[in-house]
């Protein structure tokens, strides 16, 4: 009897040391005696320890809350074709563990410990566009206050899917998402919340950001919580604004094809029936080819941009330039040797759109002063200038002849006046198109530039 009175004693002692060493009521508290001239002693969390493959909560029915921040401290990476950013963020953590706290006054003054992780609960945070394994080194730390708050921060190189558009390419800014979700607790067991304000996140990132990249952070500019799946998985969205830094693709693409687009539109000024203007047109765009095939790695070849679209219509325009130019040859060759009649509605065009302030781009054609540089046509002048005067034809016997044929002369040399103001007028049109596109173009760039 007596043996049991003291079994019972005993067992009840054990209790209540158990409970002085892990708590009182609610509250669980490591003894930590000794810390300020031992150190800290491993086996005081060994009970807090052995509970590491559990949800550190005193009742099971109340969600676990984990506050969530972190800092972008680079963007190394987008590619358009795969709809990837790759970027590299620091992940913060912050919940409460009711199981590891103690008193700092009876543990040396002690308020914060760093412990291995390896030894602690961890919440299964991740990244929904997450594309990639989790790249956390191991061995990371976590720092523990007296009250039971853990404070986690691991470094994560994250390739996400980001839905970009780059129709504005070099000119693009793109908004992408990343979803914080837990992957195995629902809001029954755990609930996300802010650690810091969106404001706050924004400005330590634009701070320590690698700024040299190809794309700046402009911006998160959005915080959304919300719930999803069909059991209830706790969300924090976050909307992180980007924009690629122009300058580089300006320099190697915008700047030499704007170059050659002039050039080819220099080459108007050359007289049109010269032989040497469609074998310089067809260099240009001979040259303008191998520039887009060498400058082909660096447009985006997912989908279509607004620079690809320049890059087109450049290539139009030259190309119809050469075809215009062997056109006005053939036209002018045909007129020298035997003109066709203009068709009236042509004539009336051509009445119409010539006028005196019409700015022609080559030289100025006067009467018939270019008349005499085209091949087949100086002779019928040369014979223009010996057709002898009717009285002298009728003398001699053919005033018919002589007067018919003099008007033979007097009219091919107006079909061929003709013809040649036709060219002069599609090389003026043209040249104009040229300078509308040019003009359209620098005003794009700019404004996109500036917006």
């Amino acid at each position: 009897m007596e043996q049991g009175w003291l079994h019972g004693e005993g067992f009840l002692l054990c209790l209540i040391l158990y409970l002085l060493l892990q708590g009182r009521g609610d509250t669980f508290t490591i003894n930590c005696s000794g810390f300020d001239q031992h150190g800290v002693d491993p086996a005081a969390f060994q009970a807090a320890f052995a509970r590491k493959a559990f949800r550190p909560a005193t009742n099971v029915s109340i969600p676990i809350r984990v506050n969530i921040s972190f800092t972008l401290s680079a963007i190394l990476e987008v590619d358009a074709q795969l709809q990837l950013m790759t970027s590299f963020l620091w992940l913060n953590m912050i919940w409460y563990n009711p199981f590891i706290t103690w008193n700092p006054e009876e543990c040396g003054g002690i308020r914060k410990l760093g412990m291995a992780t390896e030894n602690l609960w961890l919440p299964d945070i991740f990244i929904e566009e997450l594309m990639d394994t989790d790249q956390t080194p191991p061995g990371l730390m976590a720092y523990i206050n007296s009250n039971g708050h853990i404070k986690y921060s691991k470094p994560m190189r994250v390739t996400s899917i980001c839905n970009l558009d780059i129709f504005y390419f070099p000119f693009d800014e793109q908004n992408c998402t990343l979803t914080f979700s837990s992957f195995v607790y629902t809001v029954e067991k755990m609930v996300l919340g802010m650690e810091q304000d969106v404001q706050e996140i924004l400005e330590t990132s634009q701070n320590i950001i690698w700024n040299k990249g190809e794309w700046v952070l402009q911006g998160i500019h959005q915080m959304m919580k919300m719930t999803a799946g069909t059991n209830g998985y706790d969300q924090i969205v976050f909307y992180v604004a980007i924009r690629r830094r122009p300058t580089l693709y300006v320099i190697n693409l915008l700047v030499p094809s704007s170059f050659l687009v002039a050039i080819d539109a220099l080459s108007f000024y050359l007289p049109a029936e010269s032989e040497n203007r469609a074998s310089f047109k067809m260099t240009l765009l001979l040259g303008y080819s191998v520039f887009l095939l060498m400058m082909n790695d660096l447009l985006p070849s997912s989908s279509t941009s607004l620079i690809s679209v320049y890059f087109a219509l450049c290539l139009s325009l030259m190309v119809l330039s050469l075809l215009e130019t062997i056109f006005i040859n053939y036209l002018l060759h045909l007129a020298t040797t035997q003109p066709p009649p203009m068709p009236r509605w042509l004539h009336s065009l051509l009445l119409h759109c010539t006028s005196p302030r019409t700015c022609c781009p080559a030289v100025p054609w006067k009467g018939n002063m270019d008349l005499a540089h085209l091949p087949g046509v100086k002779e019928p002048m040369e014979l223009v200038g010996k057709v002898p005067h009717p009285r002298q034809t009728e003398l001699n016997g053919c005033p018919g002849s002589a007067r018919n044929q003099q008007e033979d002369k007097a009219q091919k040399l107006h079909l061929v006046h003709l013809w040649v103001r036709l060219s002069h007028m599609m090389d003026t049109l043209l040249f104009r198109l040229y300078l509308l596109f040019m003009a359209t173009s620098v005003v794009t760039v700019i404004i996109l530039w500036n917006t």
